[in-house]
């Protein structure tokens, strides 16, 4: 499933004199460039953005020097040197420099897809993938976006907050059905949410995607904070909610645990 990422002019928010407005309007070009539209003429980049088409022509053209953007006079895209943004922030992170190995053999353990996040607003930003052999449908890999609402990885991280920031999130991305299971009434989600909370894992059934099933434990930091989420998915047709439960809960559990523990113990290695 496509990742879901709502468009927001450049000019949104200028929070006083430290707001450098220039900059964040070539974040927002980056930003334009998607699996749905990964080749952009200066037109689509300005409409995409809310910038003139001068403003948006200097941005390119800016980037294009730096090397993030190639164009072949007519269509912009981004170059592979755009990975070095995301990278920065992976590397800078030692939990993801702990979470490979133990997400690959939670992986060999449960024979099923692997993948960690982190909340960014209403959207979980998947950091980490590691997919099983089987073939899948779902195409997801590092940096795609989703609502939270409807994952189990986002239902985790949710769970981190209070019950009113929960609400805020779920107002500011009012949720829409993706599916004939998808659960949109906010009191309904805000249950699901407190229950994730109490015990401290999340099963979604169906509710992203028809067929598919997840499963997602909280990754907590030293003073016990929840940030960032590990799940296990697989197909109803072969995983039943039950047997996801019974089968795959535990080696989540502790993979999740392990990576808790050794997070706080300052592990790099």
């Amino acid at each position: 499933m496509p990742p879901v990422q709502p468009e927001t002019p450049a000019d949104t928010q200028r929070p006083g004199d430290s707001y450098v407005q220039s900059f964040a309007r070539g974040l927002e070009v980056i930003r334009s460039f998607s699996a749905q539209a990964p080749q952009q003429t200066l037109s689509e980049v300005a409409t995409r953005t809310g910038l003139t088409r001068a403003g948006a022509r200097r941005i390119l053209l800016t980037l294009q020097t730096l090397g993030y953007v190639d164009s072949d006079g007519k269509l912009f895209r981004l170059t592979a040197r755009i990975l070095d943004l995301g990278f920065a922030y992976l590397s800078s992170m030692p939990i993801w420099s702990l979470a490979e190995p133990v997400m690959e053999a939670l992986v060999e353990e449960a024979k099923e897809s692997c993948s960690a996040a982190v909340l960014d607003g209403t959207d979980i930003v998947y950091v980490w993938r590691v997919p099983t052999h089987k073939i899948m449908r779902n195409t997801l890999g590092i940096g795609s976006r989703l609502p939270a609402y409807c994952t189990s990885l986002g239902r985790v991280l949710l769970a981190g907050l209070d019950d009113e920031a929960v609400l805020r999130c779920l107002e500011a991305n009012p949720p829409r059905a993706l599916t004939r299971h998808t659960i949109t009434d906010t009191q309904t989600l805000l249950t699901k949410i407190q229950q994730a909370r109490k015990q401290g894992w999340s099963l979604v059934n169906q509710e992203l995607e028809e067929g598919l099933l997840s499963l997602a434990a909280p990754i907590r930091d030293r003073a016990g904070r929840t940030i960032a989420a590990l799940n296990l998915s697989g197909q109803v047709n072969r995983t039943s909610a039950k047997v996801a439960q019974e089968q795959l809960l535990p080696p989540l559990l502790r993979a999740a645990q392990t990576l808790s523990e050794r997070l706080r113990l300052g592990q790099t290695g």
